[in-house]
C-alpha cells in the first residue's frame, strides 16, 4: 500500500496490467467459445453425413441378407458391415467424422422385446423418442467420463422400426480445445508481460521529468534558490521545465528583494531606535526634574507632568522592545542560559504584575510543584515571557481569577497561564503573536503595553528551543502554554500540560499553593510603573 501511494509508475503499470488482463481474458473466452462452437459444428455436420452413409449401408445389407437368419444375426451382420473395411461408405468405423461405434435397435412389437446390436446402454433414453418420430437428431452425453456425441436416425428397411445410432467419442476435439486453451493462456501471459513492459517504459518517460521537477522544487523549498529543471527538446515536458525555471527565477528575485527590504527595514528600525536614545535620555532628565517639583505646581501643570512621565515610560518601553525585536530579526539575540529553578522565574514575574492585580481586581492562583524544577534557561528572558503572559491574562480576565500552573517531566517543563475572561474568536489564536495585533483596537490597555510583548515572547521561547502556544474560546477564556526543554539544545517533546483544557475553569477544582489577592482598597500610583508589554486585546 505504501508503494501504491508513493509510485505513480507502479499505479499506472498495475492498472494497465489489470485492465489488459480483463481485456485478454474477455477476448480469450470469446475466441475459445467461437473455436469450440466451430469444432462441434464441423463434427456434427460430418457426423450427419456419416449417419446418412451408414443408413444407406444398413439398408443395403439388410436387403441382401438371408431372411432365414434370425433378426439379431441380420442386425449384427449390418453392424459389422459398418465397422469393417471394404464397404462403400469408406470401409471403416473411422470415416470423415472420426471414429464411431454403431448401434442398431429394433423396437419391441407386442410380446417381442427390443432387439439391439451394439452397446445400447450408450444411447441416451431421451434421444430415442425423437428418432422414433422419424427425426434425425443428436445429443451430447458423457460415457465413462469422456465427452461423446450420439447421432440417431430412423433406418427404413424391410425390418420395421429399425433405429440407427452412431456414437462418436469427442476425445480428439477435447484435446484440440485443450491445446488451443493452453496456447491462448501462454500467449495471453506473454502479451500481459509485454504490455506491462511497454507501460513501464512509457510511464517512465513521463514520471522521470516529474521526479526531476519534484526534486528541483524540494531543493528550491530548502533554500537552494538556484535549483532548476533540465530542459531537453520542445515537447510538453520541456515546456513544463521552462515554466518551472521561469517561476523559480521570478521567485528567487522576489525573495532576494524581500530579504534586502527586510534587512533595510531591520537596519532602519535599529538605527532609529539607537538614534532616539540620546534625545529620549535628555527629555527623561527634564521630565524627572519637572516631576520632582510637581508638588509646588498648580493641579493642571502637575497632571501634565505626570502624563509626560507616564508616556515617556511607555515610549522607553517601546524603544527597548523595538531594539529587542530587531536583535531577534537579525539573529543577534544571545541566550545566557544557566541551571535555574523555574519557580523563581514565575514568582519574579508575579511580583512585577502586582499593580495590575490591584487595578483589575483579579486573583492570581499559583499551582507550582513543591520540588525544584531545574532547567537551563535565560532567567531574564523566561521571566519576561511570563510577565507578558500574566499581564495579558490580567488585562483580559474581566476581574476573574487567573491560574498559573507549572508541571515538569523528565525532558520538558510547561507553564500554563489561564484566564476566564472574554476569550479568543476562532482563528485569533494564530494571530496573537503578530506584531502590533489587537483583537479589539478600541479596548484600553491597563498594562500600557506596546503591542510587541507577545511577539518578543514567542521569539524568546524559540530561542530556548521551546514553544509558546495560545488557545481560547469566547466565554471560556484563553490559555497560553509555554513549553521548554530542561536541557539546552535538547529536542522538544510534548509538555506535561495540554493546551486545550478538558474542563471549565472552576477555582474549587484547582489545587493552588499560593493566591495573590488584590487589596481591598487599591490606590493607583501617581506615576505609572514600568509595565510589561502585551500584544493582544
Amino acid at each position: 500500500m505504501y508503494w501504491w501511494r508513493r509510485s505513480l509508475q507502479l499505479r499506472v503499470v498495475l492498472s494497465t496490467l489489470a485492465l489488459s488482463a480483463v481485456l485478454v481474458l474477455t477476448v480469450g473466452v470469446a475466441l475459445l467459445s467461437q473455436i469450440t462452437d466451430r469444432l462441434l459444428d464441423a463434427k456434427i455436420n460430418a457426423a450427419v453425413e456419416e449417419v446418412e452413409r451408414a443408413r444407406a449401408t444398413v439398408q443395403r445389407e439388410l436387403a441382401g441378407a438371408d431372411e432365414s437368419n434370425s433378426l439379431r444375426s441380420r442386425l449384427n451382420s449390418a453392424s459389422s458391415a459398418l465397422t469393417s473395411p471394404g464397404i462403400d461408405m469408406g470401409g471403416s468405423a473411422s470415416g470423415g467424422a472420426g471414429a464411431f461405434e454403431p448401434v442398431l435397435i429394433v423396437r419391441g412389437d407386442g410380446p417381442r422385446g427390443a432387439i439391439a446390436s451394439g452397446p445400447i446402454a450408450e444411447v441416451p433414453t431421451s434421444l430415442r423418442p425423437f428418432v422414433q418420430k422419424g427425426q434425425l437428431t443428436y445429443q451430447y452425453t458423457s460415457i465413462a467420463g469422456a465427452p461423446t456425441l450420439v447421432v440417431g436416425t430412423p433406418a427404413p428397411s424391410d425390418v420395421a422400426g429399425l433405429e440407427l445410432y452412431l456414437v462418436f467419442p469427442l476425445n480428439a476435439e477435447e484435446r484440440s480445445i485443450s491445446l488451443i486453451k493452453g496456447t491462448m493462456s501462454l500467449g495471453g501471459g506473454v502479451l500481459l508481460l509485454l504490455l506491462g513492459g511497454v507501460a513501464a517504459l512509457v510511464t517512465r518517460q513521463v514520471v522521470l521529468p516529474i521526479r526531476t521537477a519534484v526534486d528541483a522544487a524540494e531543493r528550491f523549498a530548502d533554500g537552494q534558490l538556484e535549483a532548476r529543471m533540465p530542459v531537453r527538446g520542445e515537447d510538453d515536458v520541456a515546456r513544463l521545465g521552462l515554466a518551472f525555471n521561469d517561476m523559480a527565477a521570478n521567485l528567487a528575485d522576489q525573495i532576494a528583494q524581500l530579504e534586502e527590504f527586510g534587512a533595510l527595514q531591520r537596519q532602519f528600525t535599529s538605527d532609529v531606535s539607537h538614534e532616539l536614545r540620546t534625545p529620549l535620555t535628555t527629555v527623561r532628565m527634564a521630565a524627572d526634574v519637572l516631576h520632582a517639583g510637581s508638588d509646588e505646581m498648580d493641579p493642571a501643570l502637575r497632571r501634565s507632568a505626570e502624563l509626560l512621565v507616564a508616556e515617556l515610560d511607555r515610549f522607553e518601553t517601546l524603544l527597548n522592545d523595538l531594539l529587542e525585536i530587531s536583535r531577534h530579526d537579525a539573529g543577534m539575540a544571545d541566550l545566557a542560559a544557566e541551571p535555574l529553578d523555574l519557580r523563581l522565574c514565575v514568582r519574579g514575574a508575579v511580583d512585577t504584575v502586582r499593580h495590575l492585580v490591584a487595578q483589575t481586581g483579579s486573583e492570581l492562583l499559583l499551582d507550582l510543584p513543591e520540588d525544584k524544577v531545574t532547567a537551563e534557561v535565560d532567567a531574564r528572558r523566561v521571566e519576561r515571557v511570563l510577565r507578558n503572559l500574566l499581564a495579558n491574562a490580567l488585562d483580559h480576565g474581566e476581574g476573574r481569577p487567573v491560574l498559573v500552573q507549572m508541571r515538569a517531566s523528565d525532558q520538558s517543563v510547561s507553564v500554563l497561564v489561564r484566564d476566564s475572561g472574554i476569550g479568543l474568536q476562532p482563528g485569533e489564536a494564530e494571530k496573537v503573536f503578530n506584531r502590533f495585533w489587537r483583537a479589539d483596537p478600541s479596548r484600553v490597555r491597563r498594562s500600557g503595553g506596546t503591542g510587541l510583548g507577545l511577539a518578543i515572547a514567542v521569539e524568546d521561547a524559540r530561542l530556548h528551543g521551546g514553544s509558546l502556544q495560545a488557545w481560547g474560546e469566547p466565554g471560556r477564556g484563553a490559555c497560553f502554554l509555554l513549553t521548554l526543554p530542561l536541557r539546552r539544545g535538547a529536542a522538544l517533546v510534548d509538555g506535561p500540560i495540554p493546551l486545550v483544557p478538558t474542563e471549565p475553569f472552576d477555582v474549587a477544582n484547582v489545587a493552588v499553593g499560593d493566591v495573590v489577592q488584590p487589596p481591598s482598597t487599591a490606590s493607583v500610583p501617581d506615576r505609572a510603573t514600568a509595565a510589561p508589554d502585551v500584544g493582544v486585546s
